[in-house]
C-alpha cells in the first residue's frame, strides 16, 4: 500500500536518513523501532511531504507521490498523528472533530464511528481540547486523523507519554482496526511488546540507517532488543 523506496532525507545541508526503504502492507501494520536520534520522525515527516526527500521514491498504493504536496497526499489517502497529542487547544473535542468532518458526505457518520473507537471522548465533548489529559488529546489526534478515512495511517509515538490503562486502549484500538483489513498503518513504537503484536513487520533504525528488519510477534523480541543495542 505505501513503499518507502531508498529514502534520503534531512534538514538543510544535514542529511539524517540514509537510504531507508519499507513496505507498509495493504490492511496491515508496519513498525519502525530504534532510539530517539534514530531518523524515525525525519522518515515519517518524508513520507507525507513535510519535508522534500533528497532522493528515493514514495509510492501510495503504486502511484508515485514524491514530488506532491502533504495536502494532495493527504487527499489520496496517508494520515498523520505527529508526536504530542496534537490538537487545537482552544477549541473543544466536539469542535475538533467537527473541523475535519466539515464538508465531507459522511461527516456525522464518522464522527459517531470516531467515538466509538474511542468513547472515553463522548463525555468529553464540550471541555477544551488543551484541558484534556495526554492521553485524551492522543485519542482526539488518532481519531480526527480517522475521519479522513485515510487508506494508510502513519503513527509517531502514539504511547509516549501516556498512562497506562490509556496506552491499553489505544493499542487495541490500533490492534482492531487493522485487523479490519481496510486500512494499513505505519507505526513508529518505542513499546517493542506493543509494536511486535501490532505489525506484520518490522525495521529497527540507528543513525539514519536500517540495522534489521524482520517479522512481527513475540518471537522477534529478543532480535529487535539485539538490534537497538547496537
Amino acid at each position: 500500500m505505501l513503499e518507502l523506496v531508498d529514502i534520503h532525507a534531512g534538514y538543510g545541508r544535514t542529511e539524517v536518513v540514509h537510504g531507508v526503504s519499507l513496505t507498509v502492507p495493504e490492511g496491515g501494520v508496519a513498525a519502525v523501532m530504534g532510539h530517539n536520534g534514530a531518523g524515525k520522525t525525519t522518515l515519517l515527516r518524508a513520507a507525507v511531504g513535510l519535508i522534500k526527500a533528497t532522493s528515493g521514491t514514495i509510492l501510495l498504493g503504486g502511484e508515485d507521490i514524491t514530488s506532491m504536496r502533504p495536502s494532495a497526499r493527504v487527499a489520496r489517502g496517508l494520515a498523520y498523528v505527529p508526536q504530542g497529542q496534537q490538537s487545537f487547544g482552544q477549541l473543544t473535542t466536539s469542535e475538533n472533530l467537527q473541523v475535519v468532518a466539515d464538508g465531507r458526505k459522511r461527516g456525522k457518520a464518522l464522527i459517531a464511528e470516531a467515538l466509538d473507537l474511542f468513547p472515553a471522548l463522548k463525555d468529553l465533548l464540550d471541555r477544551r481540547a488543551g484541558l484534556l489529559s495526554g492521553g485524551q488529546r492522543q485519542q482526539l489526534a488518532i481519531a480526527r486523523a480517522l475521519i479522513t478515512e485515510p487508506k494508510v495511517l502513519i503513527l509517531d509515538e502514539p504511547t509516549e507519554g501516556i498512562q497506562p490503562n490509556v496506552v491499553a486502549e489505544i493499542e487495541r484500538t490500533i490492534i482492531d482496526l487493522t485487523r479490519r483489513g481496510d486500512l494499513s498503518v505505519l507505526l513508529v513504537e518505542q513499546h517493542i511488546g506493543f509494536a511486535l503484536q501490532a505489525a506484520e513487520h518490522y525495521s529497527v533504525l540507528a543513525a539514519g540507517h536500517v540495522t534489521s528488519t524482520g517479522t512481527g510477534g513475540a518471537d522477534s523480541a529478543d532480535a529487535v532488543r539485539a538490534a537497538m543495542a547496537i
